[in-house]
């Protein structure tokens, strides 16, 4: 009988936490990073190939964070890197080229198992099926020779709001922006990105996985991305950010289809960022 997989939480450059977490867990056992491998944390160029090399020995699959777009775009040369990015020794190493190739190979969304893995949320109105579908769009465009003109136009805002008439680049770029940095929505499905305190729902909106009526309700989602609510346990999504970087834990949690059988393993980690360091003058 196979083994079932344990999602694994936001890593972001910390590989020490990982390697704890590995020898934690039951040997050999599949993995699913729910993204943002690398960026903020010490060690971004040692956890994208220790994930590149649990991917490549067959025993790991990820999607793709905002943090891994991001770096991307920089190494496309159509964004600037951030003062807190650590991602400066992934673009310098001798086989940059490979490892940026790599990662644009990978996934916006997993379903396997009855599981659907994104890195932040999904849209009230998507069902599974329109999820993966509008994913492929955007992997296609990542693998094709024209990524980097690609990535130029995908990072914004707008439009906020799901339509079955988008089209373009503006359906790629929503697409992009719920699956990669969803937090709070209105039941309409406009998307808000400027809050991440848990607690602090602008008015009308509320987290994407509470939505009344959300059409992928049922189907178990794991997710990552937001660290202030931290560890998420429910029936039907499980949400796996529980702030390694900022000094919290990394966390991992087996993806059993019965929810008493979801056994959560974390191990602690040291702070590499003051998580309210952008609000410090």
């Amino acid at each position: 009988m196979s083994q079932i997989a344990h999602a694994i939480g936001d890593l972001q450059g910390c590989c020490s936490p990982l390697q704890s977490l590995l020898a934690a867990l039951p040997a050999n056992a599949p993995l699913r990073f729910v993204g943002d491998l690398i960026n903020r944390g010490p060690e971004s160029l040692a956890a994208l190939r220790q994930v590149i090399a649990l991917c490549e020995a067959g025993r790991a699959r990820t999607v793709l964070g905002n943090h891994d777009i991001h770096l991307l775009a920089v190494a496309a040369g159509v964004r600037k890197p951030g003062k807190r990015d650590t991602i400066a020794e992934i673009l310098s190493a001798p086989d940059s080229d490979q490892l940026i190739t790599w990662l644009r190979h990978q996934p916006l969304a997993i379903f396997e198992n009855s599981f659907l893995m994104v890195h932040a949320g999904v849209l009230p109105q998507w069902t599974t099926g329109d999820v993966l579908e509008l994913a492929g769009a955007v992997e296609r465009e990542l693998r094709s020779a024209h990524w980097k003109t690609f990535l130029a136009d995908a990072f914004g805002n707008h439009p906020d709001k799901w339509s079955d008439d988008l089209v373009g680049m503006d359906r790629l770029r929503l697409t992009i922006n719920a699956l990669t940095r969803l937090r709070f929505c209105k039941p309409d499905g406009t998307m808000e990105f400027e809050t991440t305190d848990a607690d602090g729902a602008p008015d009308g909106h509320m987290p994407w996985f509470d939505v009344p009526g959300r059409r992928t309700r049922g189907t178990p989602i794991v997710f990552g991305h937001w660290s202030t609510r931290g560890l998420v346990m429910r029936d039907d999504v499980m949400g796996l950010d529980t702030g390694c970087v900022w000094g919290g834990k990394l966390t991992a949690a087996k993806l059993s289809l019965a929810p008493a059988g979801r056994d959560v393993i974390q191990v602690d980690c040291e702070q590499a960022q003051d998580p309210l360091a952008h609000k410090k003058k």
